[in-house]
């Protein structure tokens, strides 16, 4: 196989951190790829930190970002720019990943170039076109234009087929979240990043703790203030717990965490912690309350419980491990779930083994020989 030129596109910090397994593979395989990383910017401070991080570097930078801007500003910059940068560097293969506006552009601007197209982290499904939104559409109209689907798990596959993909361009892979949340446990599972408080960083091994996340748009009209009024009653009711929040950089989500939160003496509302930092506090928490994708599939390989303040999931494959519990916007039932959970180390257990529904570390490897595989076999 002669030598194939592959553009990875990256847009946001869970994109960056659920591809760079996938660049490392790409990067040792120099006779068969030339490996080139496009970042658009979309997260602009989350995503260079990541990049750092995961020792990424990016090829091109497209800087798509604007104050204000409106979800089809963003998405008429990023086709824009991708179209322009497809079209002076003649890849072969354009890969992207989930479900991001950054993803859907990308796939859009290589199918207009007649470019392979491969979706990394295909066919999850909620069945609710506004929950996530716009994830959920953004992935629904990449399956219609990628030519490889690499499907974490078999109900992913599953959806793909009863959407009409053929089987043959489907591949389950396992999720390359997993190989990178086990290529950073093992950087950070002895000594605590910096970006982690002082005062958790000294906390005993023992001590309650629990960890917050929030940022969906879904969220804005009431549910995350919903999510904070229970996160505050459970400080209250459960005298010795710390809470870590590591707050979005959205101005929604700031306003309301720190409204609601900011003067509480055992509630840390801190910038994001970069994703060392967040592997270890989520491999330290006694619980994680999130409506995070990525924390929904980390949580269960780490033997972390994991309550999700969604309605509604697209991996309900850590629910049925039993790994992860769907609490939504209710705070009586989240403050309920979570108090149960901190202080009853009985009920707390079968949610601590750890557990793989989402792949065992090896999806990187599996996707570059799928790639390597389809490309050979067009010639």
């Amino acid at each position: 196989m002669e030598t194939k030129r592959v553009l990875t596109v990256i847009g946001t910090r869970p994109e960056a951190i659920k591809l760079a397994p996938v660049v490392r593979e790409l990067a040792r395989r120099p006779d068969r790829f030339r490996s080139r990383v496009c970042v658009t910017g979309q997260h602009r401070e989350l995503l260079d930190q990541a990049m750092a991080e995961l020792q990424l570097e990016a090829d091109h930078d497209l800087d798509v970002m604007r104050p204000d801007q409106s979800l089809a500003g963003l998405t008429t910059l990023a086709l824009e720019r991708l179209d322009r940068l497809i079209a002076d560097t003649e890849p072969d293969v354009v890969l992207v990943q989930g479900d991001t506006t950054t993803a859907m552009a990308g796939a859009l601007a290589g199918f207009y170039h007649g470019t392979t197209v491969g979706h990394v982290e295909a066919g999850l499904r909620t069945g609710n076109p506004q929950a996530p939104f716009p994830e959920e559409v953004n992935r629904r109209l990449i399956a219609d234009l990628a030519d490889l689907h690499f499907a974490p798990t078999e109900a992913a596959q599953a959806a793909l087929l009863r959407e009409g993909v053929a089987e043959e361009r489907i591949r389950v892979t396992g999720n390359t979240g997993i190989d990178s949340l086990l290529w950073m446990r093992e950087r950070v599972d002895t000594v605590p990043p910096e970006s982690v408080p002082s005062a958790v960083r000294a906390l005993p091994a023992s001590h309650p703790l629990l960890l917050v996340t929030g940022h969906r748009r879904e969220s804005f009209n009431g549910g995350l203030a919903a999510v904070c009024e229970a996160v505050r009653t459970v400080a209250d009711a459960v005298p010795d717990l710390v809470v870590v929040y590591p707050v979005h950089l959205n101005p929604q989500v700031q306003a309301t965490a720190r409204a609601a939160l900011a003067d509480h003496g055992r509630i840390h509302l801190v910038e994001p912690v970069g994703y060392a930092g967040f592997v270890w506090l989520l491999n330290r928490a006694t619980v994680v309350l999130s409506d995070s994708g990525g924390v929904q599939e980390e949580a269960p390989a780490l033997g972390t419980p994991v309550l999700v303040t969604r309605e509604e999931t697209e991996r309900l494959e850590a629910v049925a491990a039993g790994s992860a519990r769907l609490v939504g916007h209710d705070p009586d039932r989240i403050e309920a779930e979570l108090i149960r959970l901190i202080t009853d180390p009985a009920a707390r257990a079968p949610m601590t083994v750890p557990r793989f529904p989402f792949g065992d570390g090896t999806a990187a490897r599996q996707i570059v020989d799928a790639l390597e595989e389809w490309l050979q076999g067009g010639e």
